[in-house]
């Protein structure tokens, strides 16, 4: 399953701020050069390994580290051996969500309550921005305060313009929550999401997946990736709260194998 990071728009995405970004043999291979000290790789769920051409990459670009975190494998013993083998060593932090839930948008089966809420939805209850991301931006830091990271509008804009007619942004009409959505191949992508806390996970937010889902379902996507839930194997307290909420959708849970780092001293 190819995943979204592999696609030419994200490698367009990454380009535009800041990245450098070589495709081999059908791979991304993500590169930060840093003023002095070299650069850091990121390779993100490539549909295969190589381990030679990540060599050579780190040595071209001076990479003090490389980030690799694998695409979904049946034999993930042998993965682990594999990369330590090549120096790699499984981090406690991953970059990417390492569990998550995927959804046959042709089968959706949701709760009886998730249903309810589904069934009054109003394309009226929600703002929808195709060009002014100035305002999503300023809904979104008026939700969440200080309390959390909300992307640069440059960096808003980039991901717009690299995903053009595939990207959603989309806000409840108060603004108290909004999400933005991405197809890629089949797949849409829940991609981020912010939301007020006196007014998280109302039937609103519930409405607002249905209508990503349905604007997906248009675009052609036949799964929809939650883009992450808890994991025990990583445990992070915070994700507890929006697991609750994704699990309300049912859907298949999926296991990555993690985070693998690799430290060269140059």
């Amino acid at each position: 399953m190819a995943d979204i990071r592999q696609s030419p728009e994200y490698s367009h995405y990454l380009v535009q701020i800041g990245w450098v970004v070589e495709r081999i043999s059908g791979v991304n291979y993500f590169i930060k050069k840093l003023p002095l000290i070299g650069s850091v790789i990121k390779v993100q769920r490539p549909e295969k390994i190589d381990f030679p051409q990540i060599e050579k990459l780190i040595k071209k670009y001076r990479a003090f580290q490389t980030i690799l975190e694998p695409n979904l494998c049946t034999d993930v013993r042998s993965i682990h051996n594999s990369l330590y083998n090549h120096g790699f060593k499984l981090s406690k932090s991953p970059y990417l969500p390492t569990k998550t839930l995927l959804i046959d948008i042709d089968s959706t089966n949701f709760r009886s309550d998730i249903k309810r809420a589904i069934n009054k939805f109003s394309i009226n209850q929600f703002s929808i921005y195709k060009s002014n991301l100035d305002q999503f931006r300023n809904a979104w830091k008026k939700a969440v305060g200080l309390s959390k990271y909300v992307p640069p509008l440059k960096q808003l804009q980039a991901l717009q313009s690299s995903f053009t007619k595939n990207s959603l942004f989309i806000t409840t009409a108060d603004n108290s929550a909004g999400i933005i959505f991405l197809v890629s191949g089949n797949i849409l992508y829940y991609w981020q999401a912010f939301s007020d806390k006196k007014r998280r996970y109302l039937p609103n937010q519930y409405r607002m997946v249905w209508q990503g889902i349905l604007w997906g379902k248009n675009k052609g996507a036949t799964l929809f990736d939650f883009e992450g839930i808890y994991d025990p194997r990583f445990p992070n307290a915070s994700w507890a709260g929006f697991t609750h909420f994704k699990k309300s959708f049912g859907g298949t849970e999926i296991n990555y194998p993690g985070c693998f780092t690799k430290f060269v001293f140059i």
